[in-house]
Parts: structure tokens; sequence; C-alpha cells
């Protein structure tokens, strides 16, 4: 692979290009599925290939080649500067870069077991062990999981001198159990919907979810919704539990700080930003105890690496300090636009066919004090959401409605009757600027996100959510059907 960017650099320089990076990247997938006691699906594939891009007279140019021969890698050199040339023809503003040190480094994840060598029958066999247990519970319709996993493996240089060598393991998994009554279907998702949990490790990860032992819970949580009251609907203070106040933060905070949708460069695919310029450093986005970071250096995390894909080392980012927005996560061309000295090292592509945009890294919401149980018990009258079940929010990400799949009503500091097609609604800064608690680091966990979608053509990115739960005051609500 080493040789492949070399060969790309090589042909970058015969073309006196002003600026240019390649990335050579080998990526390897699987997924496992079943459903019931039958396989649903088995793929394992890999990819590879070379990204070459151009700065040239202020223009970006991008072409890439699974043909990794040097003539073919010569080609896509003058492709994409050919490219930049056309670009640069109908331009308005010149690209301009944040200056950025040559970095010759090396970093692989953590990984102790490798998932990809774990057998398909040992992945097989804890997934129909999970089915049969959801399907011994009377009134469950279907039970499904899913293992997944995969390795990127990528070097990068650019015409400045940086070599960067990076490995990265992640993989997750997740069980569902589905009842069926009474015209209605309900869903349980363990340890989150949408393919459970994922994280920047080897099967390990897996194996601590502990699938089995919580696979009767789901399923027994998912008959009692069918003869559980839809929730009610007004005004009460809620309770967001992990996986969801994680959605919460990517739909909310992670997507209107990404610079290049504030700048206008990113609106197709539902972009667009309510965190206009002039707003950093003034903007009161939450309650003071409301504070956001972009770390992409945090152990563990989707969004976890050692450098992105222009070669910028990962960092902590402050977005939201004490209430007030503060940061914006961005790439070498945005970060000059609102005069930062350097990129926030969040410029990252899905593949070596993908050109990089600025992505999320790992968006955390720094905990508070005590644990769920407190925030429970310092409630007279509320509502426990958990575990996501439908979102929508529009473009600019102001105005948002979130489902789940279950809700708690709580009573005097207690938990007490389930709840079905639980919603609630809010406006972005209202919402968190309603947020009265948080519980402490003991309760934290750093959620994965594996398909954030963003980009035309699109890119299916992995992120990561580090949340503890907590309170909002008086937030609207209702019920579904």
């Amino acid at each position: 692979m080493e040789e492949l960017v070399h060969a790309g650099l090589n042909a970058l320089k015969d073309l006196g290009v002003d600026y240019g990076e390649v990335r050579a990247e080998v990526r390897t997938e699987e997924n496992v599925g079943v459903k019931n006691r039958e396989v649903e699906a088995v793929s394992r594939r890999e990819s590879r290939g070379v990204g070459i891009r151009v700065l040239h007279d202020g223009a970006w140019g991008f072409a890439a080649t699974g043909d990794t021969g040097k003539r073919a890698i010569a080609k896509a050199a003058r492709a994409a500067l050919a490219i930049a040339r056309a670009t640069a023809s109908v331009r308005g503003e010149r690209v301009e870069l944040a200056p950025e040190p040559a970095h010759k480094a090396k970093f692989v994840g953590p990984c102790k077991r490798d998932p990809l060598a774990v057998s398909l029958e040992e992945k097989l066999d804890l997934l129909f062990s999970c089915t049969d247990r959801i399907l011994a519970v009377r009134g469950v319709a279907m039970a499904k999981g899913g293992i997944a996993a995969w390795r990127v493996e990528k070097i990068f240089g650019n015409t400045e001198g940086s070599l960067i060598r990076q490995t990265l393991t992640q993989c997750g998994a997740g069980i569902e159990a589905y009842a069926a009554g009474a015209g209605e279907f309900q869903r349980r998702s363990y340890p989150c919907s949408f393919g459970g949990d994922y994280a920047s490790a080897g099967y390990e990860f897996i194996e601590g979810l502990r699938l089995l032992d919580h696979a009767t819970e789901i399923a027994e949580e998912a008959v009692a919704l069918l003869s559980a009251p839809v929730c009610p609907t007004g005004t009460f203070d809620i309770i967001l539990e992990g996986s969801q106040l994680a959605l919460q933060v990517h739909e909310s905070v992670g997507h209107p700080t990404e610079l290049d949708r504030v700048l206008g460069t990113e609106l197709s695919y539902a972009g667009g930003s309510f965190l206009t310029l002039d707003k950093l450093g003034t903007f009161r986005y939450g309650s003071e105890i409301v504070n956001l970071v972009a770390d992409a250096t945090v152990p563990g995390g989707l969004g976890t690496f050692g450098y992105d894909d222009e070669g910028v080392p990962a960092q902590r980012v402050d977005l939201v300090r004490n209430g007030i927005f503060v940061g914006y996560l961005s790439s070498r061309d945005t970060a000059p636009k609102i005069g930062a000295r350097r990129s926030g090292g969040a410029a990252r592509a899905s593949s070596w066919a993908r050109i990089p945009i600025v992505r999320m890294t790992n968006i955390n919401l720094l905990p508070g004090e005590g644990t769920l149980e407190d925030l429970i018990r310092d409630t007279k009258h509320g509502i426990l959401f958990a575990t996501n079940k439908s979102w929508s929010i529009d473009d600019r990400r102001v105005n948002f409605q979130f489902g789940t799949e279950i809700a708690w009503e709580i009573v005097d500091g207690r938990k007490a009757r389930i709840l079905k097609n639980p919603l609630y609604t809010g406006i972005t800064p209202q919402f968190w600027a309603s947020c009265v608690a948080i519980a402490g680091p003991k309760d934290w966990h750093l959620w994965g996100v594996p398909n954030c979608g963003k980009g035309e053509p699109s890119q299916t990115m992995q992120v990561g959510h580090g949340v503890a739960p907590a309170k909002f005051a008086k937030v609207q609500v209702r019920g579904a059907g």
C-alpha cells in the first residue's frame, strides 16, 4: 500500500500541482444476521483502491481507482487535476487550506480478539441462542439478531511530506424482539435499536454486551407493550436514557455544528444549519450544565482515530461550553472561514472512492453528577424515554420529533406503568436550555453509530456519542396511535 501512495505522490509531483494527497485503503466488512431460527444474511467483502485529491488554482479535484497498477494511479492523478482545472474555471471563492505540519506516524486501534477471525459458527451460535430465548416468551412473533465487523487499513500521504499509516478495527451487535396482537406489533431492542451498539474494539466488545442475558427481558417488554396504555399528551419533565440521548446529540448537536453545512457547501443531503457564523461564542445553546465536545481521542469510539483523512491529528474540540456555543467541526478548507489557525481534524471519507468532507467524530455530552436512579428519584411526575424508534428533524436542525420503543411513567420518584408509542418534540436550543440534570460518570457510555449518512454521492460514516442519561424540564409529549 505504501508503494501505491508513493506512486500517486510521484505522479502529482510530475504534474506540478499546488497541493495533492493520496489515500490507499483496504476495507474488509462482515455482516451476520438471523431471524428466528434461520440465517437471514451472511456477507463478507473486501474493497481496495486509491483516492487522489488535488488543489489547483484554488479549486479541488478528486479521482479514484480500484486498479492499483502504477499506470492507473497516474491516470487518476491526471483526472483529479483535470477536474480541479475545470472547477477553477467556474469557482467563486478560492479554497484556502489551514496550515498543518508534515506527520510521519502510525496508529493502530485497540483489538484484543479479531472479530473477523471469529468463526461464523461461534457468531451464529450466540445469535441463535438469543433468538431461541426470545421466542420462548409467549406472545413473541419474531426474533432477530445481528453481528457486524469491519477493518480499515489505510495509508495517507501528501505533497507537504506527511505519511500516515492507520489500522482501525470495529464491531458490534444487537438483538430484537417483536410481539404482535390486536392489530399492532411492538419491538424491543438491546442494547439499542437499528443494529445494536458498536465500538472500535475487538470481539471482546461483543462478548461484553451480554446479549443472551437480556434476551428474555426485551421479549417480555415487547409483549407487555401490546397491552400498555398509549403515552399521554401534555407537558412533562422527561428523562432520556443513554442510547436515546445519543441520537438526540447526533441530530441536534452533531450535524448542525458541521461547518460545511453552515457555509452552505453541504446542503443537498438534508443539509444546512441554524448555527450561523454570527452565533459563534455568543449563542446560548443550552443550560449552564450542558458541555459538549467533539473528541476523536477517546478510547473505543467509532469516531476515534489517530489522524483524519487530511492528515490532521485527532483532537478534542469544545462545541458547547457551559451552555454557550463555542466551536464547529471543521476541516483544513473550512477552518480558515472562521479565522481558525488549524483544522479541527474532522475531515473524513467513507472509502478510498470518496472525497473527505466534514464529519462527526465522537460528539460527547460531558457527565454531571449522580445516577439514572437519582434522576428518577428527583422527579415528582415525568416520563422516562428509552431506545429510539423514529426521528424527524428539519434540515436546519431546529424543530424535531423523536419516538422511542418504550417509556415509563414516573410517579413520586419511582418508575410506574409502561407506556407505548411515546413521542417528544422540541426546538433545539430551547430543548437543551431545559436540561436540568445530567447523570455522572458511572452511567456515562460511549455509544457507536455505524450508519451516519451525509454527502452526495452518499457517504455512510461511523461516529460515536458519549452520554449519561439526562433530565429535561417541561417538554411537549404525546402518544402515537
